[in-house]
């Protein structure tokens, strides 16, 4: 028994921590952003794939393994955006399969799922899988006639899915992904959502979602040359990213895992070497490092937790409904309603009516988030601030402090800046009214409520 236990530790132990990271990512921040909303009904938790791991391991040992999962615990992004239903992040899943059989040298198998995951989830993985297959063809790993056909293959089979299903979802014949590409590369309309400069994931995304493994990155081409193939690439990859106007992390994500593996190979080789009087600077060097990711990461941690303002807001409102329970009678012929002691506040329709205005929406709530009768939920667009009140809202959760007919019940915090101060602790998060919960002066039940107000 104890031997089965070894086994299965040594085979899954690393799995499990970071599925335990990501799992606590999930359960302390359970919230989306708008982003995410076209998958949350599909909501996929992707964490890290075992054949990449073992692979890893195989190619490089079992203690450039550890240092990739240590390194990858003590990010913060990575692991936070496996927990989110982004097409980027179901791509990824594809995208670790394919590095798995990448490192294994059945190649072939590499580009076909690099092709799946362009043609159904992400479109832009294809910038990352032609500088792999020229990779590829130029080590001379695969044949172009074999590769084109096995290419084809997956390529037809995945359009045929893709176009079936999402027409199906859609109720119009649609492939997402081609729209996508359309939309971003051929108009060049990405611009539209905010423009970087060319070099910000460089400057910026890269060292924030890297942290320790980014300066450990570089050293790692000097010390082991088997990198280089796999390094170039993914490196290549981000700088033909580069070159569009519209820049996020999220769209680079699946560079992550690559660089860690460069990363790993440089902490494994220090470690090796920590005795010798010149790599023991190096190695306090890089336990310090690992010190500051883990600091940084507890610093993304906690300014995400308070960037879902509405989700709270909603659940908060939840909270504070008394309902007990409704019950339905007849007098005279009449059915009304009968709302029993510690009841609720309800309209003349017998429900509890909430509006939610855009940026309530696109800040932490989705259908998962809502509550059965009576409670009735609206996001229509474009409302007038008079609107609201002539609709008969219950309630409103809305970025504005103040509305004619309302009363400001509540309002809830949410992540502003980073502060540096002098003391302890130097980095501080500042937060700032983001959602204000509004009740309806009509309604005397919610008046005489024990809310905090504004």
């Amino acid at each position: 028994m104890a031997r089965k236990s070894a086994k299965f530790l040594d085979n899954y132990g690393y799995d499990l921590i970071l599925g335990a990271v990501a799992a606590f990512y999930v359960f302390a921040i359970p919230y989306t952003k708008v982003e995410e909303s076209f998958n949350m009904q599909a909501m996929h938790d992707i964490l890290y794939n075992r054949q990449h791991l073992a692979e890893i391991r195989h190619k490089f040992g079992l203690q450039v393994e550890a240092f990739f999962v240590l390194l990858t615990a003590l990010q913060f992004h990575l692991l936070f955006y496996s927990t989110r239903p982004l097409p980027n992040i179901l791509a990824l899943g594809l995208v670790n399969m394919a590095y798995g059989y990448w490192l294994k040298g059945s190649c072939y198998t590499a580009l076909q799922f690099l092709v799946i995951a362009t043609l159904i989830f992400r479109c832009d993985v294809l910038l990352l899988a032609c500088p792999i297959g020229l990779q590829l063809l130029l080590s001379r790993s695969v044949s172009l006639w074999k590769a084109i056909k096995c290419c084809s293959t997956a390529a037809i089979l995945s359009i045929g899915l893709t176009v079936l299903v999402d027409s199906i979802m859609w109720r119009r014949v649609v492939w997402p992904e081609f729209e996508v590409f359309w939309f971003n590369s051929v108009l060049n309309r990405s611009s539209e959502w905010g423009v970087s400069s060319i070099h910000w994931y460089f400057t910026s995304a890269l060292p924030r979602s890297l942290l320790a493994a980014y300066p450990l990155v570089l050293l790692g081409l000097l010390l082991d040359r088997r990198i280089l193939p796999f390094l170039l690439p993914v490196l290549s990859f981000v700088i033909l990213y580069s070159k569009l106007p519209h820049k996020e992390l999220r769209f680079v994500i699946s560079s992550i895992p690559v660089f860690n593996m460069t990363a790993a190979i440089s902490a494994s080789r220090i470690y090796n070497n920590r005795k010798k009087s010149f790599w023991r600077l190096i190695y306090i060097g890089m336990l310090g490092l690992f010190l500051i990711s883990l600091g940084c990461t507890i610093l993304f941690f906690m300014a995400s937790y308070h960037n879902y303002p509405s989700g709270y807001a909603l659940r908060k409102l939840h909270e504070k409904d008394l309902i007990a329970y409704i019950q339905l009678f007849t007098v005279g012929g009449e059915r009304r309603i009968l709302v029993k002691e510690g009841g609720g506040h309800l309209n003349h329709t017998g429900e509890i009516s909430v509006h939610i205005d855009t940026y309530s929406a696109m800040n932490g709530i989705t259908r998962f988030c809502e509550s059965g009768h009576p409670w009735r939920y609206s996001k229509e667009e474009n409302l007038a601030s008079q609107d609201y009140y002539h609709r008969n809202f219950t309630y409103l959760l809305n970025e504005r402090s103040h509305i004619d007919g309302y009363q400001c019940l509540f309002a809830v915090h949410g992540f502003s800046k980073v502060n540096l101060q002098k003391s302890v602790p130097p980095v501080v998060l500042a937060k700032e009214p983001k959602v204000y919960a509004h009740g309806s002066m009509s309604n005397m039940e919610i008046l005489g409520r024990n809310f905090p107000g504004c």
